[in-house]
């Protein structure tokens, strides 16, 4: 992409490749010492050294924190607050995946707020106790997966009740998201799998939701197009600038697509990181095609539609099928395991994860109510 763009939704959103290069720009304005904060695994990459010299050629002064890890806990973000007190920061910078964005978005908000974070806990109402004096916030995302980059949401796992907590208000909103598609190349292929299923499952998911928003649906149905033209390249070659930035696209269209709601898939998902450690995208790339076949008979028309979107022709039913049968077989050629068992979960875990799902906030706008024993089923019939 020659062109860097600038829109707003409402996030400003710098998008194209080489657009780190604008990151002065969108910071100066918003904060004088940030904390620049990724995960331990890209600060070892040149990703990180190349984003945090762009800051230091443009004289902007930064506290680093690069301690945050997939499925972050409290424990991350008390020793990233930590950082930014320290420092006596007035914003945050984000790299990375969505671990690090949410941790991002979790300092700022207690940087400003009392208590714990889980006192903010989106089922407790926790957002009405959210005040907009939310120091900015800058992501960049270098994988193309949660869309946490232009998300009002911040997911931490307590791990005391084995429970990943929403924490959700427009406030956390990041000011400015730069998406630029260069810094997602040396991706490997396996995470550009996960990431990219968690991406597509968004806009699926946000799509098939009960309630009524054409806007989210329209845009749902476009991130699904995107994801189909672009995932498998992307993971086939990931040096491809256009496959990464499509998914990249697919990723924000997700996050901005799922304020309508989610589905059962992510109730499925978020106790396989909390209980089990697995990556997010991965647990919903296993799930997804199974679910969206669970609620086939309560979502046949927009199952259909998406048919349409990914190419699948004939009948209403005919266009549903293939619609699900695209999904799978996607999600097989790009190597996300089939089953389970294939990472590490084990049968005597299933009575303890479906308790979880079910009491997961997700399912509630699924196309079909779901039960205890409905989660129970679908996760040994997974095994």
């Amino acid at each position: 992409m020659a062109d860097i763009q600038t829109f707003a939704f409402p996030t400003q959103i710098r998008f194209g490749a080489g657009a780190l290069r604008v990151l002065p720009d969108a910071a100066k304005p918003l904060m004088k010492r940030p904390l620049l904060l990724t995960d331990t695994g890209l600060s070892r990459t040149p990703v990180f050294p190349k984003v945090k010299q762009v800051l230091a050629d443009a004289g902007i002064p930064v506290t680093v924190f690069a301690g945050v890890e997939g499925n972050p806990t409290v424990k991350h973000v008390d020793g990233a607050l930590a950082a930014y007190r320290d420092g006596a920061c007035d914003g945050v910078i984000g790299v990375g995946g969505g671990s690090p964005l949410d941790v991002a978005k979790a300092v700022a908000l207690m940087a400003s707020h009392e208590g714990s974070i889980f006192d903010y806990d989106d089922a407790l109402d926790g957002w009405q106790r959210i005040r907009p004096d939310v120091p900015p916030v800058i992501a960049i995302p270098t994988t193309a997966g949660t869309g946490s980059e232009v998300g009002r949401s911040t997911v931490i796992t307590n791990t005391e009740i084995e429970k990943k907590v929403v924490v959700f208000s427009p406030s956390l909103m990041p000011k400015v998201a730069v998406v630029d598609p260069e810094l997602a190349l040396g991706l490997p292929p396996a995470l550009t799998a996960a990431t990219g299923m968690d991406a597509l499952t968004h806009n699926i998911e946000a799509y098939l939701a009960t309630g009524y928003h054409p806007m989210c649906d329209g845009i749902a149905l476009e991130g699904i197009r995107q994801a189909s033209m672009f995932l498998r390249l992307a993971v086939e070659n990931g040096q491809d600038v256009g496959a990464r930035a499509g998914m990249a696209m697919c990723s924000i269209m997700g996050a901005v697509a799922f304020q309508k709601g989610l589905g059962a898939t992510h109730s499925l998902a978020h106790p396989l990181s909390a209980v089990c450690g697995l990556h997010h995208g991965l647990a919903n790339g296993i799930f997804v095609a199974r679910v969206m076949e669970w609620n086939a008979d309560a979502s046949r028309d927009r199952l259909a539609r998406i048919g349409a979107v990914v190419g699948a022709s004939g009948t209403k039913p005919e266009m549903a099928r293939g619609a699900i049968r695209f999904v799978r077989e996607l999600a097989a050629v790009i190597g996300i395991p089939d089953s389970l068992s294939a990472v590490g979960v084990d049968p005597s875990q299933i009575d303890h994860l479906a308790d979880l799902a079910f009491e997961d906030g997700c399912h509630r706008s699924n196309p079909k109510p779901c039960t205890r024993d409905d989660f129970k089923m679908l996760y040994s019939a997974a095994l």
